[in-house]
């Protein structure tokens, strides 16, 4: 293998490790952030796993939806510290519109950036990406489109929402997202044919997409939950136990790709001992005559060593900028759902780590291929120059 070789796998294996150590720890961040607010989502039966995705992160259709009145039952449990309705279902250029209490805003810090919170129906605040990407200002109006795809054809042309707030950026699913109370999602899926009930009826038919539960403590979580599926007809769902799970279905695809970092990393490490014993026996006459000038063994060594960890340090230098770079193309693609990756951060401990394993690699290396020098015998190999 020649010296470019050996450069270019060390490259390569850098940019892929960083790659999947920065993505899988920047992924998982997100995950902790979002659900962080909540400890238990409440909806209609079916996939913990998709409820917690569509009430919580946002990425997937509910489950279905549940009597408004049925869900609050549930507030009366002395272990309930906070419960928040929530209600979607349709969308506006790809971006979702959520029907939510005030305190949805809070649990997540958010702040205006200009403008007012919603006060009446059909009023709105923005996220930040949301403001960024679609261009809406503060009095502009919008129709909802049905459904949660951004090609649907079916809107709601008369009962249009208008902005009066843009939230700051918060780093959460907060600022991919359309707010608004849930009077608003209700009269926007009014039919005229309900206009003639008496509110009273109206009221018991109302039905949300979830619940969003905050439990004074966790043991209320796992009692509640275990009520709330064996003895209803709703489902509970623990945000924390359900992405724990993802995680672990995502972690075998990270650990895959990071043992083949590895792999990559043992034969660049491989390849450059090759080239440094190819250099030494190369460079016997000169390093001889070198002997001859008053240059000592250790000298000899110190050539082949420095050699080794400039080759190193450009490998992972360069191998470092890659994975950043990939990890910005990376982002592009999911900036609508989890917003930006941080691409130039600091290096990480398992990066560190990393760099401490070439710089290992690249000494042993060294030692290794160097060994012959203590053996070399100067009159010998000028006498057969």
């Amino acid at each position: 293998m020649n010296t470019t070789l050996s450069v270019l796998l060390l490259i390569l294996s850098i940019s892929l490790a960083t790659f999947v150590l920065q993505v899988r720890n920047q992924l998982n961040q997100h995950l902790e952030n979002n659900i962080k607010p909540f400890d238990m989502v409440i909806g209609a039966k079916g996939s913990p796993l998709q409820l917690v995705l569509s009430s919580v992160l946002h990425i997937d259709t509910p489950t279905g939806n549940i009597p408004l009145e049925e869900a609050l039952k549930m507030s009366k449990n002395r272990m309930v510290k906070e419960m928040i309705p929530v209600s979607y279902g349709d969308n506006y250029r790809g971006y979702r519109i959520l029907g939510t209490s005030k305190q949805y805003l809070i649990r997540y810090n958010a702040e205006l950036r200009e403008g007012k919170l919603y006060e009446k129906p059909l009023e709105v605040v923005i996220g930040d990406n949301v403001a960024k990407k679609i261009n809406l200002q503060i009095g502009n109006t919008f129709t909802s489109a049905h459904g949660l795809a951004e090609n649907t054809l079916e809107t709601h042309t008369k009962k249009p929402f208008i902005v009066t707030g843009i939230l700051k950026p918060t780093g959460t699913v907060i600022d991919h997202l359309i707010v608004t109370n849930l009077e608003s999602i209700w009269e926007v899926h009014e039919h005229t044919e309900d206009h003639n009930h008496p509110e009273e009826e109206h009221e018991e038919q109302r039905e949300i997409t979830s619940l969003l539960v905050k439990f004074r403590n966790p043991i209320g979580a796992l009692q509640m939950s275990r009520f709330i599926n064996e003895k209803t007809a709703m489902q509970a769902a623990l945000p924390k136990l359900e992405v724990e799970r993802l995680m672990r279905f995502l972690g075998i695809g990270f650990k895959v790709v990071n043992n083949i970092s590895i792999a990559i990393l043992f034969v660049a490490g491989l390849s450059i001992f090759i080239n440094l014993i190819k250099t030494v026996s190369e460079r016997k006459q000169e390093l001889a005559l070198l002997r001859t000038y008053g240059v000592n063994t250790f000298q000899l060594i110190k050539l082949v060593f420095i050699e080794a960890f400039f080759l190193s340090f450009v490998g992972f230098v360069l191998g470092w900028f890659l994975g950043r770079i990939s990890i910005w193309v990376f982002s592009v693609f999911i900036e609508d759902t989890y917003g930006h990756l941080l691409v130039f951060d600091f290096p990480n401990q398992e990066e560190l780590l990393l760099l401490a394993l070439v710089i290992l690699t690249t000494f042993l290396a060294s030692i290794l291929a160097s060994s012959s020098l203590y053996k070399l015998n100067v009159s010998k190999i000028l006498a057969d120059a």
